[in-house]
Parts: structure tokens; sequence; C-alpha cells
């Protein structure tokens, strides 16, 4: 909690936010306490990554269909931001696909670690695809983190895949934070998640097939623990969370969002110890690189913040 409260305690009344900045932050981070809860769903569902996702995607967006439908609130887009929308929903999902992944190859403390390479990632993807220069600082501090991944990259052969597999997954999330942040400021967050989510579930349901030729399952279909689960993971920490934060993107840049998450394998680590007693499987070097990320994290908020009080 006392993370999820940083930027909170952080902002004093000299930088004057304003009212808007700081329920941005807010809001920003009870959507990383929620993504903290989704890396255990990896480990607590039975089904491989391709199908939990193409499950997560179809429960979301036919839930969220049912409560805009049942509050009045559903309305349409022009058909090419129909397309842009899906087609980012689509990166949203394989970004899952290799986040999971990364999970049931390794564990979840190694999955969520990789994650905190997004910030590095979109400092060198956001100059080149919203024009505009890069940034020193961000890149410098960004690299703080890749040290970090490093580190622990070194600490355990059994988890390279896993790792591997994590760094693309955070690739995709910065791509994803990106385009989201480009095609999602014309419409309500609601419609736009729709939109996500079906464009996603379209997308992997022509690659599963594929997917499952080479990696071949015994049932598709989840059991009732899994349906639960999926259930969960759809309205909570699909629907609540990208609520939330394409809320946040209205307002706060995709460098800072993305920072910001940094903070997610915190939640998700002490969550799987917790859990699944991960901590007898990480030693002195997974520490010492989560450390570094940390530092990083400090430091890009400080700067993040800084610069929105110029």
């Amino acid at each position: 909690m006392l993370f999820t409260l940083q930027f909170v305690v952080y902002l004093p009344d000299s930088l004057n936010f304003g009212r808007r900045m700081k329920e941005a932050f807010i809001k920003l981070h009870i959507s990383i306490l929620l993504a903290g809860f989704t890396g255990l769903f990896g480990k607590l569902i039975s089904l491989n990554e391709g199908l939990l996702v193409w499950y997560r995607m179809m429960f979301a967006a036919v839930l969220l269909f049912i409560i805009l439908k049942i509050s009045n609130k559903l309305q349409s887009i022009t058909r090419q931001e129909q397309l842009k929308t899906a087609g980012t929903g689509f990166i949203l999902g394989l970004h899952w696909v290799f986040f999971y992944g990364s999970i049931k190859m390794a564990n979840v403390s190694v999955g969520v670690v990789c994650f905190s390479l997004v910030g590095f990632f979109t400092a060198l993807l956001e100059p080149l695809l919203i024009h505009r220069r890069f940034k020193i600082k961000e890149l410098l501090f960004s690299l703080i983190t890749v040290a970090g991944i490093l580190l622990i990259f070194q600490f355990d052969m059994r988890y390279r895949a896993g790792i591997i597999v994590g760094v693309i997954s955070s690739a995709l999330a910065a791509l994803f934070t990106i385009t989201n942040k480009k095609v999602g400021v014309r419409h309500p967050s609601r419609i736009m998640l729709l939109y996500e989510m079906v464009g996603g579930f379209l997308g992997l349901s022509c690659l599963l097939p594929v997917y499952l030729y080479f990696f071949p399952v015994e049932t598709i279909l989840p059991d009732m623990s899994d349906f639960l689960y999926l259930l969960v993971l759809a309205l909570v920490c699909t629907i609540g969370l990208y609520l939330l934060q394409i809320q946040v993107l209205k307002t706060i840049s995709a460098f800072t969002v993305n920072l910001s998450y940094n903070l997610e394998p915190v939640y998700s680590i002490i969550l799987a110890m917790l859990f699944f007693g991960e901590a007898k499987e990480l030693n002195p070097a997974f520490y010492t690189g989560l450390g570094l990320i940390c530092i990083s994290v400090l430091l890009q908020t400080r700067e993040a913040l800084v610069n929105k009080a110029r």
C-alpha cells in the first residue's frame, strides 16, 4: 500500500498539479494495484497462455458489452476508428500471450520483473511513433532497469527462456500503451476498451489454430475453477484495470504511465511469495536486480514529476 500511495504522498502543494492531475495519479495507482494480481492468474489457471488470453478477451468483451447495453452507454464509432482500435487490442492480446508465457516458462516473479522494461522500450519507441525528440534522461534512467534485468537474467539458467519471452512481452506492452494513447482520445474509454477486446479476441481467434497445432493441449475447455478465475480476471483485472488506464492516458503521458507500471512487479512478487512460496526460488542476484529496477522507478518518477511541474 505504501507503494500504491507513492505518487499521492509525493505531490506537495507547491507543485500545484490541480485536481485533475491528482485524480489521474490516484486512478493510475489503483490500476497498478489491480495489475499486480494479474500475474497470479497465470499460475492459477491451468490453460496454456494462448487459450488463457483468448478466453480472457472473449469474456471481457461479452461482459463489457452487456454492461454497456444495460446502462444505455453503448455507442458506435467510425469504421476507420474501429479498425485502429481493434488493431491496438490485437497488440494487447499478443502482449498478454507473451506475458503469461513468460510466467508459465519461469515463475510469476520473473515474468513480472521483465515487465519493468516497458519504460525502456517506451523511451525508444514513443519518439519514433509520435515524432518527438528523444529524451536522454529517459533513456539513461531506463538503462538502469536494463542493468537490473541483465543481472536477473544470470541468476538461474532454468529461467532464461521465460526471461526472453518476458522481454518481448514488455516491448509489446510499450507499443500498446503508445498506440492506445493515440487512438483513445476521441471517445469514452469504455467504448475504446470494448473494441480493443473484440479486436484482440478476433485476432487471436485467427492465430489460435496455428498456435494449438504447434502447442497442442488435451482440452480447450476450462474446468470450473479456471472458469471462475477467468471471470474475475476479465471483470476486475481487465475491464476495471484498462478503463482506468485509458482514462489516465488522457491526462498523463505514456512514458509516465509505463514507468509507474514498473511498480507492478513489487505487488506481484509480494503476492507470489505469499500464495506460491516463490521466495525460496530467488537468490541474491534477483533481489539486487530488483533493487536496481526500483532505483530506476524512483529516478524516473522524480523526473516526470519535475517536468510536469514546469
